[in-house]
């Protein structure tokens, strides 16, 4: 069984103790994130994405987002980069990456996956994930930042696409809520497991 990995969000603002908007202890599962992605094989993983977080100084003041957080991850900034490199995942592997301006990777209409190594051309968001459960992918498995939000809105839209989600606790940090707490209580009954 091939899986689809969604890394999401591990950005230096959110990663880092020093960043606009840390996550506790999200420091510590950057070593981990690499070296287990460093050991996934064409043979188990079908593609990885990584979503970026991506604000931009003028409109961010006026978001739902900030009414809840400082301003985090403005693009082009040393905080908005992924402290995973995209480019370090295996060559076998497929790899994509996708910008989102809001919490939800599902909501904003007319987003795009690249590739960070210029193999393939961009692919919208919502094809991509159908043509993996065309090609019978039913599993993803979902780390990074933050359980109890980006993570959290991650998993929704997996399960509404059809796909059954692992979320590794040891490689998933939150801000109000650790992910065993946001399985529990979002995701009762449904095709998630840690």
């Amino acid at each position: 069984m091939r899986d689809l990995i969604v890394v999401v969000d591990t950005q230096a603002d959110f990663m880092l103790s020093d960043g606009a908007l840390p996550v506790a202890g999200a420091d510590a599962i950057v070593a981990p994130l690499t070296e287990w992605l460093a050991g996934r094989t064409a043979a188990d993983t079908v593609a990885v994405v990584f979503t970026f977080d991506t604000h931009f100084t003028d409109s961010y003041p006026g978001s739902a987002e900030a009414r809840l957080f400082p301003i985090h991850c403005v693009k082009g900034t040393p905080g908005w980069r992924n402290l995973l490199d995209p480019l370090a995942v295996p060559p076998a592997i497929p790899c994509r990456t996708m910008e989102k301006g809001v919490f939800d990777m599902w909501a904003e209409d007319g987003l795009h996956l690249d590739d960070p190594r210029g193999r393939m051309p961009p692919v919208p968001r919502d094809a991509f994930f159908a043509d993996l459960r065309r090609q019978g992918i039913d599993r993803a498995i979902v780390v990074g930042v933050a359980a109890d939000y980006c993570v959290r809105w991650a998993i929704d839209g997996l399960i509404a696409r059809g796909f059954a989600v692992v979320v590794p606790a040891h490689l998933t940090r939150g801000i109000d809520r650790p992910i065993e707490q946001v399985l529990k209580e979002d995701f009762a009954e449904q095709p998630v497991t840690n």
